[in-house]
């Protein structure tokens, strides 16, 4: 069974068959070529030992191919309609454990029990609808489960966000989130040829490695965040202005913590690195007015 998923016509049938069409607020489009599922699985690096945790199995070409390198699969579908479809193809594994539910909403310590990772690590690989990238890779780095590392397949413009250097068009937030927490490395590129039904837009292939130690060192992440977001949230102005207000700071506060920071207050967010950002929030945190 496992070796037809990858026709477009086994894809069909098995729609036919169990009455499923993509539905676009899924964001379904299912993979249909073998060697983008071979990079994906030998990309993420998954040993033996490992429980791997699947965002979004669709109908399960991925998901078996992952259960043959790893001890656990837990694969997490929201489309209700495709459950049964997945314990068809899957029926012979018995590694995996399909759960319908939303990766945004669903409790991630309840579903990964200390019996699913206590020997080897956790991978989390997922080809991520287009319309959730951004929420689902931000969930992982914020509220953990503890993983070793995530490779997900996404829309090429969100993966060239994530890779982008300081001063480029494509630098923002998401970029910063990405950076302080993981190293990335490309995997592969996708032609929007190998889906059914074919999307708009190409996919890439990235895997995040989380770092050992932060990329910087702020004195309070909070305040380090609450710059990224106010600095982006207005990218278009300098910062002096996109930060007014922040942490209670008037204009002449902000002034001050930035010229403390080194920091050319006529600078825009997209041009700070890391660093720069660690700066300017450790002085707008010393230059807030205290209760």
């Amino acid at each position: 069974m496992m070796r037809k998923l990858y026709a477009p016509s086994a894809v069909r049938e098995l729609g036919e068959r169990y009455g499923i069409r993509a539905v676009k607020r899924f964001g379904q489009n299912f993979l249909v070529d073998k060697n983008v599922v071979d990079r994906i699985v030998e990309g993420a690096g998954i040993g033996e030992d490992d429980c791997v945790l699947e965002v979004g199995p669709g109908m399960g070409v991925l998901t078996a191919a992952l259960a043959e390198k790893a001890r656990r699969v837990v694969a997490v579908e929201l489309d209700a309609r495709l459950i049964p479809l997945l314990a068809d193809v899957l029926g012979n594994y018995d590694n995996i454990r399909v759960v319908q539910g939303d990766i945004l909403k669903i409790d991630l310590c309840e579903l990964l029990r200390r019996d699913e990772t206590e020997r080897g690590g956790l991978k989390i690989i997922g080809n991520l609808p287009y319309c959730i990238t951004t929420p689902v890779i931000l969930r992982f780095l914020e509220e953990g489960p503890q993983a070793d590392g995530m490779t997900f397949m996404m829309q090429r413009e969100v993966a060239e966000r994530i890779s982008a250097r300081a001063g480029e068009k494509a630098y923002g937030a998401l970029t910063v989130a990405v950076r302080y927490r993981c190293e990335t490395r490309f995997i592969a590129r996708v032609s929007r040829e190998v889906f059914i039904p074919k999307p708009q837009v190409d996919s890439s292939v990235l895997r995040f490695d989380f770092r050992w130690e932060k990329a910087v060192r702020p004195q309070s992440e909070a305040m380090f965040f609450a710059v990224v977001r106010a600095g982006f949230g207005k990218r278009r102005k300098t910062l002096l202005n996109a930060l007014t207000g922040l942490a209670g700071c008037g204009k002449e506060e902000i002034g001050r913590a930035l010229e403390s920071a080194g920091i050319d207050a006529a600078r825009r967010a997209e041009t700070l690195d890391l660093r720069e950002f660690a700066a300017v929030a450790d002085a707008v945190r010393a230059f807030a007015p205290r209760a």
